[in-house]
């Protein structure tokens, strides 16, 4: 069994990104698996530890940074959803996706 959390920091604010959704897919049938809201320290769980949702495969998480922008900067955002694809091997026990990004820019690593 697998799980995957994310962290998304504001890297133009210097400080963790609340209130933005995170929606994770299985990329070849675009199905909805999970979804969660960004906590007040910017992280959020999609898949416990020991919940068995995830196989091998590739998966799609999209973070819809667009109304937080849009909250906190001058409107239109210049991004609105991004779309990370990955592949998950479910002999690995957990995935930690962060994000770091602001309103122009964005990076993403696997991390532990």
């Amino acid at each position: 069994m697998t799980g995957l959390t994310t962290h998304i920091l504001d890297t133009a604010k210097g400080r963790p990104a609340p209130g933005i959704t995170v929606r994770l897919y299985q990329a070849a049938a675009h199905q909805p698996l999970a979804e969660a809201v960004t906590d007040a320290s910017g992280r959020a769980l999609l898949v416990a530890d020991d919940a068995d949702i995830l196989r091998a495969g590739i998966y799609e998480l999209t973070f819809a940074v667009g109304p937080y922008f849009g909250i906190n900067e001058a409107e239109p955002a210049f991004l609105d959803d991004i779309v990370l694809r990955f592949g998950i091997d479910p002999a690995q026990p957990h995935y930690h996706i962060p994000l770091l990004v602001s309103p122009w820019s964005y990076t993403t690593y696997r991390g532990s």
